[in-house]
């Protein structure tokens, strides 16, 4: 006896049709246009996670280096010199640390110079 593949077939392909959802013209419905385009989806939302981690450093750095000028000092000055004062602390929570508690990131400056 014969097996027939349909119910799985389109389950299969209900799958990657959802995925489609929203794509223009005919990339939604053809099913070799679906194929290609989530393929390509998938593939840019991949390298978008990897460069979403490289912008938000870039956004902690722009926010470290503008809250240092205004205590009169450089931003690679500041690093080199909490580096040097041995203070372990990411450039994620100092750039928290100097959007939220003006008091503490002035202190850390301080050591920094004084490093």
């Amino acid at each position: 006896m014969r097996t027939k593949s349909a119910v799985y077939t389109r389950q299969r392909k209900k799958k990657i049709f959802r995925l489609a959802k929203g794509s223009y013209a005919t990339k939604k419905n053809r099913w070799r246009m679906v194929i290609q385009q989530v393929e390509r989806s998938l593939n840019y939302a991949y390298t978008g996670r990897k460069d979403n981690k490289a912008n938000f450093r870039t956004l902690w750095i722009i926010r470290l280096n503008a809250a240092v000028r205004e205590e009169g000092m450089s931003y690679n000055r500041f690093i080199s010199g909490l580096k040097k004062a041995n203070v372990v602390i990411d450039r994620k929570m100092l750039a928290e640390i100097a959007v939220n508690d003006n008091a503490t990131f002035k202190k850390l400056v301080e050591v920094a110079k004084a490093a």
